[in-house]
C-alpha cells in the first residue's frame, strides 16, 4: 500500500490523529465521510450540554486513531495483524459509522432506515468510498462490510471494532465525557491498551488492567444516565420523532404542503430509498424542513418543528409501573382530548433500562461479549470471576425508568376547564 508524508489533525482527546496511508487519507476526502460532519454524534444531547456539537466525522477519526494505537500496541509484542489486516482494520475503524442519519434514533425510528444496513450500502454501492476501496484492491469493500457486519473470519479483527471493550466505545466514551464537561470519561485507556493481549485468536487482558477495565465499564454506566438517557435530552429526540411522524401521516393521507417536500417525500414513499437520496440528509436537512414546517397549516406539525428549532421542550416525569398507571394515562388522555390535545402525539412513554455489566455476564454464549482476564498462571478467566467490582455490579437489579412526557406549556395555554384543572393537579403532584 502505498505511504504518503504523515499527515495529522489536531484533536482534543488524542492530541493529534495520525494518517500515513494514502488509503485512509482518500477516504476521509469521499463525500460520503466528508457528510458526517454535518451529522452530531450526540443528537438531542446538545441541547443539554451545550458544547456537545461535536460531529460523527471526529468520532469516526477518533475510531480510526484509537485502532490504530491498538493495533501498534498489539503489533510491538507479537505480529498479530499482517499489512493487509492492519488496513482491513484502519477502513473498517473509520468507515463504520458511514451509514447514520442525522439524529440518527430518532430519524431511524420514523423512516425505518436502519444505520447499520446503509453503511453496508455505502461500502457496496456506486459511492466514492465504494470506489476508494476496490482501487486498493478488488473485493476489499465487501471485506470491510464483513468486519463492520462482524461475519469476518478474523475475529480478532472484529474485537478491535466491535466487542464489549472496542476502538468505537473507548472513542466515544472519552470524545463524549469531553464534550459534555463530565468526569465520567477520565479512563486509563493507556494502561488498557497496555495489557491488551492476543490468546488463542481472541483478545485478553492482563490481570493487572483490571482495576482498569472497572473504570471503563462505571464510566459507560455513568454516561448512559447521565447524559445519553437526559430527560432533557430525551425530550428533544422525541420532538423530532414526533414531527416527522406527522409529515409521514400528512403525506400518505394526501395532505397538500405548501412547498415541495423533495427527497423527504422520497423517503417516505420509496421501498427502498436510493443511496443518493438517504446521502442528502444531515443535520442542516432536517433545520431546513423544521423551517418550513413552521409555517404549515396543519396544526400539530407547525407546533413540533418550532419546538425542535426554538428548544420548546416537553415535559417529562418519572412514574412507577405496576401502580394503577394504566388506568391513570387513560384519564389523561381523555382530559387531553377535552382541550384539543392529541395524545397520540403529546402523550409519550418512554422505558429506559442500562446494567453496567449486563451484556458482559458470564453467562454469555457470545465470547465477544465477555471480557476476559490473562491471569499470572496462564489461565483465563472472566472478568466477573475475578473483579470484586463486576461482582457486585452484576448482583444488583438492573436500573430501569419510566417516563411520561407532555406538553406543559400547551396544556397551560388552553382556557380554564374542569379537564385542565384536573390534569395539571394530576401532574403537579407527581412532578419530580
Amino acid at each position: 500500500m502505498k505511504k504518503l508524508q504523515e499527515k495529522v489533525f489536531r484533536d482534543p482527546v488524542y492530541g493529534y490523529v495520525h494518517v500515513t496511508d494514502q488509503l485512509i487519507w482518500d477516504l476521509i476526502q469521499t463525500k460520503e465521510l466528508q457528510r458526517l460532519r454535518r451529522v452530531k454524534q450526540l443528537g438531542g444531547t446538545h441541547m443539554v450540554f451545550h458544547t456537545a456539537e461535536h460531529s460523527r466525522f471526529s468520532h469516526s477519526l477518533g475510531v480510526y486513531e484509537m485502532a490504530r494505537r491498538i493495533i501498534d500496541s498489539l503489533n510491538q509484542r507479537q505480529p498479530i495483524l499482517n499489512e493487509h489486516e492492519r488496513m482491513l482494520t484502519l477502513c473498517a475503524a473509520l468507515l463504520h459509522d458511514l451509514g447514520h442519519g442525522p439524529f440518527s434514533h430518532a430519524f431511524e425510528s420514523v423512516f425505518s432506515v436502519h444505520h447499520e444496513l446503509f453503511t453496508q450500502r455505502v461500502l457496496l454501492e456506486n459511492t466514492q468510498v465504494h470506489e476508494k476501496l476496490e482501487q486498493y484492491k478488488t473485493g476489499f469493500s465487501q471485506e470491510v462490510a464483513d468486519v463492520i457486519n462482524k461475519v469476518h473470519p478474523n475475529k480478532v479483527i472484529i474485537s478491535i471494532i466491535s466487542s464489549q471493550l472496542d476502538a468505537d466505545r473507548l472513542d466515544y466514551l472519552l470524545r463524549d465525557s469531553y464534550f459534555c464537561g463530565t468526569p465520567y470519561g477520565e479512563i486509563d485507556v493507556d494502561r488498557i491498551l497496555r495489557t491488551m493481549r492476543v490468546v488463542d485468536n481472541k483478545i485478553v487482558y492482563k490481570q493487572s488492567g483490571m482495576h482498569a477495565i472497572e473504570d471503563y465499564l462505571l464510566g459507560r454506566y455513568q454516561m448512559y444516565w447521565q447524559v445519553y438517557l437526559h430527560t432533557t435530552g430525551v425530550s428533544f429526540d422525541l420532538i423530532i420523532k414526533k414531527m416527522f411522524q406527522r409529515v409521514v401521516y400528512l403525506i400518505k393521507t394526501g395532505y397538500k404542503f405548501r412547498k415541495p417536500l423533495e427527497s423527504l417525500r422520497e423517503l417516505v414513499t420509496e421501498k427502498h430509498p436510493h443511496i443518493e437520496t438517504f446521502l442528502k440528509f444531515d443535520d442542516s436537512t432536517i433545520f431546513y424542513y423544521a423551517s418550513r414546517f413552521v409555517e404549515e397549516k396543519d396544526e400539530i406539525l407547525a407546533d413540533f418543528a418550532d419546538r425542535f428549532i426554538n428548544r420548546r421542550l416537553l415535559k417529562g416525569i418519572q412514574i412507577e409501573p405496576g401502580t394503577g398507571w394504566n388506568e391513570l394515562l387513560v384519564d389523561m388522555q381523555g382530559w387531553m382530548q377535552e382541550l384539543g390535545i392529541d395524545p397520540n402525539y403529546y402523550l409519550m412513554i418512554e422505558h429506559s433500562t442500562k446494567s453496567p455489566y449486563d451484556y458482559y455476564s458470564q453467562n454469555s454464549n457470545s465470547t465477544s461479549e465477555r471480557i476476559e482476564l490473562l491471569m499470572l498462571d496462564d489461565t483465563i478467566k472472566e472478568i466477573s470471576e475475578v473483579s470484586n467490582v463486576i461482582k457486585g455490579i452484576i448482583s444488583i437489579t438492573t436500573k430501569e425508568e419510566y417516563k411520561i412526557y407532555y406538553p406543559l406549556d400547551l396544556i397551560q395555554s388552553k382556557p380554564d376547564c374542569e379537564a385542565k384543572s384536573k390534569l395539571l393537579k394530576f401532574l403537579h403532584v407527581n412532578e419530580q
